[in-house]
């Protein structure tokens, strides 16, 4: 059986390259370079996530290297042009960092992700201690779930669970969750469908059951 993932601390890569306050300019760009990383946390004392400073951050100081803005665009452009002067980490970071913690729910991530406009999370612990880091890629990594695994999980806590003594047919097929079979109450249908698709993995979900007739649910009760 395939490993299963529910949170962040399942899909997060737990060796992070990270940098203190005071990293210089120069040290910034050599240490993404040398891991080939994008982005990475800023840390203080014993490990707590400060902020984040990323490629995007360091750019300001090439664009800006060799131009005059004017006026309209200083105002417009403040804080680029501060990050193109700036030489340390701290004075280059997005402070405070988006983080987010280990036992959060892969959904929580990714809107988060979605919301916050970031490709990456710092995942850290209740005291804001650094414990990996959680990329877009670690959260797609769910779709890697068999098509077996994922048609137990929907047939244990949805099919058996909800609608315990019916039969109902789970298949799935690159992802995709068909439902079918037989119910007595087919305003369940909509309440399924939203349970199969909360499982780990699934694609999408469809729907094909029948209602069962009142005389047909007395001789099958």
């Amino acid at each position: 059986m395939s490993e299963t993932f529910h949170t962040v601390s399942d899909v997060m890569t737990r060796t992070v390259v990270a940098v203190g306050r005071d990293a210089s300019f120069k040290e910034l760009v050599q240490t993404l370079g040398q891991w080939q990383v994008s982005a990475m946390p800023v840390l203080e004392g014993e490990g707590r996530v400060i902020g984040v400073v990323s490629e995007a951050d360091l750019l300001p100081k090439e664009e800006f290297r060799d131009s005059d803005p004017d006026r309209f665009q200083q105002l417009r452009r403040l804080p680029d042009l501060a990050k193109a002067g700036a030489l340390t980490a701290e004075e280059l970071m997005s402070s405070p960092a988006v983080t987010v913690h280990p036992d959060a729910t892969l959904a929580e991530a990714a809107r988060i992700m979605a919301v916050r406009r970031v490709k990456r999370l710092p995942v850290v612990d209740t005291e804001g201690k650094l414990l990996g880091i959680v990329s877009r890629g670690d959260l797609l990594k769910v779709f890697l779930r068999s098509d077996r695994d994922i048609e137990e999980e929907v047939h244990r806590t949805v099919a058996t669970c909800l609608l315990p003594g019916t039969s109902v047919h789970v298949r799935v097929r690159e992802g995709v969750v068909t439902l079918g079979g037989q119910l007595r109450d087919t305003t369940l249908i909509p309440v399924v469908a939203r349970l199969a698709r909360a499982v780990e993995g699934v694609v999408d979900v469809e729907c094909h059951f029948r209602g069962v007739g009142r005389d047909e649910a007395e001789r099958t009760a």
